[in-house]
């Protein structure tokens, strides 16, 4: 027998890490590294880019990794360094000065869940617009000295990473995290390892360990189940943000709402008021009313009460088909142990995700959301109006506009994203108050008496450093897929810093209109190419893999900008993120933004924009349809010529041409001896006095607050305070109206005028009797006016008004209303009865109606 000359089994390796351990001395540099203040603090950021310049740029500005790679000679070097060393303690003051004030208790604690959070570049766990605010949201919070803890996913992979194919193709790649080398801290339990989160799902328990990010003096707690103790069905939950099939969204919601509460509560942390920033963590209040019913013993209803009381949704979608659906048996699949825990039906649990109960429809999250919690909001003016019409199927007997569905429009954190040249700017000419009262606007209306020529050498700054950021960090890349090394000369060649320069920053999703500007090639050529008036666009962003639609524009423009005429006017950057955006917004002259109307939630790259400068060219959709002032920036009113869209694109592309053409170009040109426009410069500071003040988180948080938190906390504790005898008395008098509503009739109903038509000042009385029968509850008469629309033949609410109780005999109410006509005009009248219970928030939160014959 021949032996083997070869005998092996398969290689087994084991991950070793090792970096370096900073002597005592600078062990500070590890406390601030590992919490997010230096990201809006420039004088962190600034002092780890002075220890170790190469490396924090090869870091991509990561403190945690740039600290783990300096080497003994450069540790040895600082320690030597006085004014180096002195710096550290400065910036290390600073710090813990900020992070030790103490928490402002006349604010209600909250909690704070979201699928995404846009940190920094560095922390992969966003996408895009979501992201970005709830991450600004944070820092505000932080700011503001917020009692506010949040809760999401530590993603492996995270949102893709852009690349172009040589065709232009946009080519996604997903990127392991090395959380050992992010400024993230593992919770562990007593026995120092890593703590353990036990999510029990239908048929088995998902396990997840628990990283704590520090911003600034806000915890964000993410959940990682990409670990051991899972399958790897499970561990992928946690391994891309928007990716996989819906079962793994299914998975992904049900960790963030079940999940999230669990985590919360193994911290032992509670909050008075609990905001789930879109649909995606609906399911927060599905666990949070097992809690009170298994710990408090309360019945489903009460405990419905209590959880609403304490709930705020924030929707971000303006079309139903943004939000998530789930067929039955695949909800069932992972819910269908719940209502045997909430003391209900299955039929009754899913029928709380149904904009119509009793039906077939999937489980909308959004729709469970509204039902579960007491406030709605959407992010804009606008946006709230489309929301209620969005979500006024869901309340039958009411109109849109009498829906209790608010707003709060969407600002940007000016720490975060105004230029630090800014930033100086506003320490040395504003009041030393400014950036904790960034909203005042008596503030910055002082930028109107400084000198034009400060104002544009700003500008003038931040160009030049965007354009080196283009050649610095984007030659290589154009080298690769561009082809031809002599075409990407010339691109760098053609970059000019004193060109008119506009931006276009957005996911790209069709809505979003990227290609209006290319609607007319040969119009567009014509601007581009003045040699006098020299004119380049910027375009960047991302589409969704699955978005073929996105896809393709981005190809489409992607061709065109290497066609000979546009090469170098026309640019496209790969991978938008944040440390892109941050250049982009602040370095441009003017943001574009054409979305095709209404669809704009609100849209924040146009308020970051303001915050450096930046004019904004815009529809009047979303925040910019509140934000526009006339010699502030320019519009495209907000108002459809057609409802065929490529007529409309057509007439929007001609009205950007025509701006473009007659307007912008000649104002930005017309320059004086000192060489820049005086107008150009006075729409800066009209812009910068008048809109960036209403758009700062500072402002948007202050809202929140005032709208909705305030209100929330104050009726939660109501409802819980004695046992929850509020809420009990509540469930219990709700209970009553549904068991006896179709019971009461109306005894009589007289109006003064029989006939249908009326003068305008003639005096109407009408007078209702109602006879309650085995109803107990107080009613409330509304009598309603509405018009029929000429074009839709929808019926549409103009006004109403309440009649007046003016006897209760026993079971019988005696109602009156006294009206006078007032408007000449056809319009319809009804009479509506409801459930009167001055105890309830609104009257969707109990929106019985019955419509009687007038």
């Amino acid at each position: 027998m021949k032996i083997p000359t070869t005998n092996s089994n398969e290689q087994i390796w084991k991950d070793v890490y090792s970096y370096t351990k900073l002597p005592e001395q600078l062990s500070m540099l590890n406390e601030i590294a590992n919490n997010l203040w230096w990201v809006w603090n420039h004088q962190g950021a600034k002092l780890f880019g002075e220890i170790a310049p190469k490396l924090w740029k090869a870091t991509e500005g990561n403190p945690v990794s740039t600290l783990q790679r300096l080497s003994n000679k450069r540790i040895k070097e600082i320690l030597a360094d006085g004014a180096m060393m002195s710096k550290i303690g400065y910036v290390y003051d600073l710090f813990q000065n900020y992070i030790s004030a103490a928490k402002d208790r006349t604010r209600p604690s909250v909690a704070y869940f979201s699928m995404e959070y846009g940190l920094t570049n560095i922390l992969k766990i966003y996408s895009g617009g979501l992201g970005i605010l709830a991450g600004d949201y944070l820092k505000e919070a932080s700011d503001c000295n917020v009692d506010l803890t949040a809760v999401g996913f530590l993603y492996r992979y995270g949102y893709f990473t852009q690349s172009l194919s040589m065709e232009g193709q946009q080519i996604a790649n997903y990127e392991a995290q090395d959380f050992a080398s992010l400024p993230l801290t593992q919770l562990l339990n007593g026995g120092g390892e890593p703590m353990l989160l036990e999510v029990p799902f239908h048929d088995r328990i998902v396990y997840a360990h628990i990283w704590k990010v520090s911003v600034g003096r806000i915890p964000l707690y993410l959940m990682d189940t990409d670990i051991p103790e899972n399958s790897e069905w499970d561990r992928s939950i946690t391994h891309q943000l928007y990716g996989g099939d819906w079962e793994n969204r299914m998975k992904q919601e049900y960790m963030l709402g079940v999940g999230g509460i669990l985590l919360l509560n193994k911290l032992g942390i509670k909050a008075q008021v609990y905001h789930c920033n879109e649909g995606h963590a609906a399911l927060i209040n599905a666990q949070r009313l097992v809690d009170y019913i298994r710990d408090d013993k309360l019945e489903f209803n009460e405990a419905l009460e209590v959880v609403r009381a304490s709930s705020l949704y924030t929707v971000h979608t303006p079309v139903p088909a943004g939000h998530d659906y789930f067929d039955e048996a695949l909800f069932g699949k992972y819910m269908g142990h719940f209502p045997e825990k909430l003391g209900i039906t299955w039929q009754e649990f899913i029928d709380m995700g149904r904009t119509n109960p009793g039906t077939n429809e999937k489980f909308c999250m959004s729709t469970f959301a509204l039902n579960t919690c007491q406030e709605a909001n959407g992010v804009s003016l606008i946006h709230g109006k489309v929301s209620r019409s969005m979500f006024a199927p869901l309340w039958k007997g009411y109109f849109p506009e009498e829906l209790h569905v608010g707003y709060v429009t969407n600002g940007v954190h000016l720490p975060t994203w105004m230029a630090t040249e800014w930033k100086r700017f506003c320490h040395e000419r504003f009041d030393n108050t400014f950036f904790n009262d960034q909203s005042n606007k008596r503030l910055w209306e002082k930028i109107q008496q400084v000198p034009d020529a400060e104002i544009w050498e700003i500008r003038k700054a931040l160009k030049k450093k965007l354009i080196e950021y283009i050649k610095t960090q984007y030659t290589e890349n154009w080298l690769k897929n561009q082809g031809d090394p002599s075409k990407v000369v010339t691109i760098l060649d053609r970059i000019n810093p004193n060109a008119l320069l506009f931006g276009f920053g957005r996911r790209f999703a069709t809505y979003k209109r990227a290609h209006l500007l290319f609607t007319d090639l040969e119009r567009l050529k014509q601007i581009v190419n003045n040699e006098t008036y020299p004119v380049q666009f910027v375009f960047t962003g991302k589409a969704h893999p699955a978005d073929g639609g996105g896809q393709g524009l981005i190809k489409h423009i992607v061709e065109i900008s290497r066609r000979p005429e546009f090469l170098g006017k026309i640019i496209f950057l790969e991978n938008y993120d944040m440390s892109l955006a941050r250049r982009l917004i602040s370095g441009v002259d003017v943001w574009i933004n054409t979305p095709t109307r209404p669809l704009e939630a609100s849209g924040t790259s146009g308020e970051k924009a303001e915050m450096n400068g930046v004019l904004n060219l815009s529809v009047l959709d979303g925040w910019w349809y509140e934000g526009y002032r006339e010699g502030a920036g320019w519009a495209l009113t907000d108002k459809r010529t057609y409802d065929n869209q490529q007529y409309q694109d057509q007439l929007d592309a001609a009205t950007i041409y025509h701006l473009l053409e007659d307007e912008i170009i000649p104002l930005y040109y017309a320059k004086n001896t000192k060489g820049y426009s005086p107008e150009w410069v006075q729409y800066i500071k009209n812009s910068m006095s008048q809109i960036a003040p209403d758009y700062t988180m500072k402002r948007m948080m202050d809202d929140y607050f005032e709208r909705f938190y305030h209100k929330l906390a104050d009726r939660s504790a109501l409802l819980t305070a004695n046992k929850y005898a509020e809420a009990r008395q509540l469930a219990a008098w709700k209970k009553e109206v549904a068991a006896h509503w179709s019971s009461f009739q109306v005894e009589a109903l007289r109006l003064s005028s029989k006939s249908s038509q009326s003068l305008v000042g003639d005096d109407n009385l009408i007078e209702i009797v109602i006879n309650r029968k085995d109803l107990k509850s107080m009613l409330g008469i509304d009598l309603v006016y509405a018009h029929e629309n000429p074009d839709n033949h929808r019926i549409e609410f103009v006004s109403s008004e309440p009649f007046e109780l003016k006897k209760e005999d026993g079971s019988l109410l005696f109602f009156e209303l006294r009206r006078t006509t007032s408007e000449f005009g056809h319009y319809k009248v009804g009479i509506r009865v409801y459930p009167y219970n001055e105890r309830l928030p609104h009257r969707m939160d109990f929106a019985y109606v019955r419509w009687i014959q007038g």
